[in-house]
């Protein structure tokens, strides 16, 4: 069983990767996801294999002895609770490239999108009285 649960490592910091993450398990009735939190405390140590430095710039999973990263993970994810419909485009050919680079761009500029759709809109969860906002 233990070969078909997904690890995600994920920011917790960003409202929207947090927003995500609760609404992946909110539809994982079977517990196929894992979250782990990049600044959780002795990260590095539970998980040596994670760079937490590449993990912060793209989404990182473990699936089946593999590293997945960016949208095949979310590609995993999503189709793990039953959502995968949502996210097959994602493996088309011109789509999953044009995602890819729409998905580094979002990626880079998270916190400050994510703190704006936030403030704006109510879109994302809001993890500003954690000390972690800033503005730039």
């Amino acid at each position: 069983m233990k070969d078909n649960i997904l690890t995600i490592f994920y920011d917790g910091h960003c409202p929207l990767c947090t927003l995500e993450m609760q609404k992946l398990k909110h539809y994982d009735s079977k517990n196929l996801i894992v979250l782990e939190d990049l600044h959780q405390e002795n990260f590095t140590m539970l998980f040596p294999e994670i760079d937490n430095d590449k993990a912060m710039k793209i989404l990182h999973g473990q699936y089946q002895g593999k590293t997945l990263l960016a949208l095949d993970v979310t590609h995993r994810a999503w189709t793990l609770v039953g959502r995968g419909a949502f996210v097959v485009p994602l493996k088309l050919p011109i789509i999953k490239q044009l995602a890819h680079a729409g998905y580094l761009l979002l990626a880079k500029y998270r916190h400050p999108i994510s703190n704006c759709l936030y403030e704006r809109f109510g879109i994302g969860i809001n993890t500003c009285d954690k000390g972690t906002c800033y503005d730039k």
